[in-house]
């Protein structure tokens, strides 16, 4: 681990956003877990659809999870789990859902994180989304603590 580092991207619409999702989308693997944070309507589960469906090997609709808690997709390499916590009341029934151990094996895309309390791995890559300045822009702000992203970053979204 190393200190916090952190990017931040501007988006002009959601075209954009999802550019810049399938982009980072193209260099994760298993055990990637990424927090999605922002406010109902930020973006969250758009930018996380972009993202699955770049790496699904056959289009797919990809719903919101808000009343199923969870989706499971079949990536190239691994399971995709897209997951919003948004009705848990704790990190409690976390276990339940199973996402503990899909964060050792698979892609975790998860939406209100704070519900994971300190079961956030120390390894996430956090993902907040803002309004920008006019409408459908956003702001994203990428930071991470493990050294493992700095180089995945830096060709995801510079190469």
């Amino acid at each position: 681990m190393h200190s916090l580092a952190t990017r931040t991207l501007h988006s002009g619409s959601p075209d954009q956003t999802c550019a810049v999702a399938r982009r980072l989308g193209a260099h994760l693997r298993a055990g990637d877990v990424l927090l999605l944070h922002g406010d109902i309507g930020a973006g969250k589960t758009h930018f996380a659809r972009c993202l699955i469906q770049s790496l699904l090997p056959s289009p797919e609709d990809v719903p919101s999870p808000t009343y199923t808690l969870v989706q499971i997709y079949p990536g190239p390499a691994c399971e995709i789990w897209h997951a919003d916590l948004y009705r848990l009341p704790g990190p409690n029934e976390v276990f339940e859902l199973g996402l503990t151990d899909a964060f050792d094996t698979a892609i975790c895309l998860i939406e209100w994180p704070d519900r994971l309390g300190d079961l956030a791995p120390s390894t996430a890559l956090t993902v907040s989304l803002t309004p920008g300045a006019v409408s459908d822009a956003r702001v994203l702000t990428l930071s991470w603590k493990s050294a493992d992203w700095d180089a995945r970053l830096k060709e995801a979204l510079d190469g």
